[in-house]
């Protein structure tokens, strides 16, 4: 007879994000195949993604870096401000030491290349909804090697990985005023509560918002935060 416990295995929720549909639909097939796990959905970008976290509550989203529209460290460093229970796991083919730590800066459990045998992949899953760390070890000793440079005095070169451009981002069009206001959105006050802040009237407040959801072309307080945590107003650790 089998025994009870046996039966009771703990389903994880997964949602995969990548602009390749192929390596999606790939990663969904293996990941089905593997008990424990269940691919909820899936997602050609980060603002995809953060709107079907939403929808979906997965546990751990399976997250690629450079993608059209909001990019692999943003979409990270929103889903972890507004969904804290969710953990995020990098699997890109990026390995610079420095661009892995501004992910986990932003919330991610673990990271991964491309191209990992598929036993790592789901051993991370495992690991990061357990609420650990996981590293690949080629990862992990590009990171170790950075920390002895820094000890040391030395400075390695930044290598950035190519992402979607969007015309005239680097632009600011906020104004001062505009950039406290926006801040504060970002971190949650309500208008009364940033109006008694900034001593302004609430009205002054509503109308700021109004202006600033216009100049950045944003729909909704998501796309303000996504801003915000792109352009540094708020900390994304």
């Amino acid at each position: 007879m089998t025994d009870a416990a046996e039966l009771e295995i703990e389903v994880i929720k997964v949602l995969l994000v990548d602009d390749h549909r192929i390596l999606r639909e790939g990663l969904r097939a293996l990941l089905s195949e593997q008990a424990g796990l269940v691919v909820v959905g899936d997602a050609r970008d980060g603002e995809e993604a953060v709107a079907l976290v939403a929808d979906l509550h997965p546990d751990v989203v399976v997250m690629d870096m450079v993608m059209p529209r909001m990019s692999g460290l943003e979409a990270t460093a929103l889903i972890r401000k507004l969904y804290p229970d969710v953990r995020v796991l990098i699997l890109s083919m990026y390995d610079d030491d420095e661009y892995v730590q501004r992910v986990i800066q932003a919330g991610a459990s673990g990271y991964l290349l491309k191209g990992v045998a598929a036993d790592d992949l789901v051993r991370a899953i495992h690991e990061v909804h357990r609420g650990s760390s996981f590293l690949q070890p080629t990862i992990a000793a590009k990171l170790i090697e950075d920390y002895v440079r820094r000890v040391r005095g030395e400075r390695p070169a930044v290598t950035e990985p190519p992402r979607h451009e969007v015309p005239g981002e680097d632009e600011e069009p906020l104004t001062l005023r505009e950039r406290e206001v926006l801040t504060l959105i970002a971190s949650g006050s309500t208008n009364q509560r940033i109006a008694d802040q900034l001593e302004l009237s609430r009205k002054t407040v509503e109308s700021h918002r109004t202006n600033i959801m216009k100049k950045l072309e944003a729909h909704d307080v998501t796309e303000l935060v996504r801003y915000a945590i792109r352009t540094g107003l708020i900390p994304v650790d």
